[in-house]
């Protein structure tokens, strides 16, 4: 797994090196150097496997589609690899090709299991193709409507794609999507806290490997606490299997769960810490890595996305809170800890659910869907528009208006005392528009295509679907609610879904290139 991750950072390298070649030889796509490094990539997927098999023997369960499917990835990458050439001649164009055929094809081999393990749930291959998606994408959707015929393999390797979707996702953030300008390394590099803090590493590799160890160590943290938790008799439902499932699904900001019914049947305590985990996983790694690098910890009060972000999800969950107390729904620590756990999981794209806000009212609804358009630190796992872009867009139309009453002034954005770049404030102010514009388009095809089946579904809930997807957020209302699934909605529904999830976790900008006639023309 660490080879795969550390193999990621070719892109980068080449990237580079495309720089020094002649203008003649980077213009155009290399298609054969990106298969060449696609399957490169992928061959390395098949070490996924490898865990859901061991757990498979561990319970005497059959092994085979895990097996199966970890054979078929490697042969298809080593294949690949073997009948193309160049990946040392991939540049910035060709990783935005890279990026995108990386991403569909490691959800096309994770759904080599559902399809093989025999459930009926999964026996249409475009709901098993979005299961899988899901996973990989950390959004938690899902179309299992009987968590009780799921065996533990199976569950686990749900519970798993988030897990490994997650660890490609800071990799992605930190190593390819810089190089490939969506929302560029200058908003990397100006959310460190401050000049006395040295760079963050000398290579991609090395940050790769550093992050890598710490996103180990959050995830076997929160394993420990929760088993302990099941242990000493405070949850008696928090077992082992539970404990690391629910892990692996937490600090990737996933929604999937081994239980129908999400986290409302474990306890309170088990739930706060969840929380606590939940909160961590939306922070920016690069932070977390320089706080705990230099034993510095007033670094996160002097981060000003850090301090954004923790007022905003105290904003949601006091609207929540207050919602839930005048209008009798639940009152107490009961209210208190619902609202918070609901307002952290959504805005960062966790996706569990303590409670079924399905029953709550208009006002809720509408603070959980505003909350799932913000996401939760950029550098972190979690999905959406992420804090910093709206800080940037915060102060780029306050410079804007100050200019109109004051023409004169010269003012530039800064985050963190740091000027940021103009060419990422436009990256910013691009992507806003085109999360907003798919937001759109995905909600209005929704509409479009419920009407055509006559499905029993509201706008607000198809408005909400498409927000979730494209968030990464998981879990919306109706019968694709917290405690529901998506199975009821057709076929070409499905695939809207599963392109929003897609196109929402990579950024959107590789897919919309790829659609540009400059881009393939040389």
């Amino acid at each position: 797994m660490a080879m795969r991750i550390a193999t990621c950072a070719v892109i980068v390298r080449c990237g580079e090196l495309a720089r020094d070649r002649p203008r003649a030889a980077v213009l155009g796509v290399d298609v054969p150097a990106a298969l060449n490094l696609v399957g490169a990539l992928i061959k390395y997927l098949s070490a996924a496997f490898l865990f859901p098999t061991a757990i498979a023997l561990g319970y005497g369960e059959s092994p085979w589609p895990f097996v199966i499917a970890g054979l078929a990835t490697a042969a298809a990458g080593f294949g690949l690899e073997a009948v193309t050439r160049g990946k040392e001649r991939v540049g910035v164009r060709e990783g935005f090709l890279v990026v995108v055929l990386l991403w569909l094809l490691a959800a096309a081999f994770g759904t080599l299991p559902y399809l093989l393990s025999g459930q009926d749930q999964f026996s249409n291959p475009v709901d098993a193709y979005f299961e899988s998606m899901s996973g990989f994408t950390t959004t938690g959707a899902t179309v299992v409507t009987d968590f009780e015929v799921l065996n533990h393999s199976l569950a686990m390797w749900r519970q798993f794609s988030c897990w490994v979707g997650g660890m490609g996702i800071i990799v992605l953030a930190l190593a390819v999507l810089p190089r490939l300008r969506v929302g560029g390394r200058q908003m990397f590099e100006t959310e460190a806290p401050g000049p006395e803090v040295e760079r963050l590493t000398v290579t991609i590799r090395d940050a790769a490997r550093r992050f890598l160890v710490l996103y180990f160590g959050i995830t076997a943290a929160e394993t420990v606490v929760l088993t302990l938790l099941g242990w000493t008799g405070i949850d008696d439902s928090m077992g082992p299997y539970e404990a690391l499932a629910h892990s692996f699904a937490t600090v990737a900001t996933a929604g999937f769960s081994t239980q129908a019914r999400s986290f409302e049947e474990f306890g309170a305590a088990t739930q706060w810490t969840v929380v606590f985990f939940m909160v961590v996983a939306g922070t920016n790694f690069a932070l977390m890595y320089r706080a705990i690098l230099f034993r510095r910890f007033r670094l996160f009060a002097r981060d000003e996305e850090y301090r954004l972000y923790l007022v905003l999800l105290a904003l949601g969950s006091a609207v929540l809170l207050v919602e839930l107390w005048t209008s009798n729904i639940l009152v107490g620590e009961a209210a208190v800890r619902h609202a918070v756990f609901n307002a952290v999981s959504t805005m960062t794209t966790t996706g569990f659910a303590s409670a079924d806000f399905n029953q709550w009212t208009t006002l809720t609804w509408v603070t959980l869907v505003a909350l799932m358009f913000f996401g939760a630190s950029a550098g972190s796992t979690s999905g959406s528009v992420k804090v910093v872009r709206h800080l940037l867009v915060g102060r780029t139309l306050r410079r804007e208006l100050d200019q109109a009453v004051h023409p004169e002034i010269v003012a530039t954005v800064r985050l963190n005392r740091e000027r940021v770049d103009e060419a990422a404030v436009r990256a910013v102010t691009v992507f806003i528009l085109l999360y907003i514009g798919f937001f759109a388009v995905g909600a209005f095809a929704l509409v479009l295509d419920a009407a055509r089946v006559d499905l029993d579904a509201t706008a607000f809930e198809l408005i909400a679907a498409s927000a979730s997807t494209l968030g990464n957020v998981g879990p919306a209302f109706g019968f694709a609610g917290p405690m529901g699934s998506y199975e009821p909605y057709p076929d070409v529904s499905m695939l809207i879904f599963t392109a929003l999830m897609f196109v929402g976790r990579i950024e959107l900008i590789p897919v919309v290139v790829l659609f540009t006639r400059s881009y393939w023309r040389a």
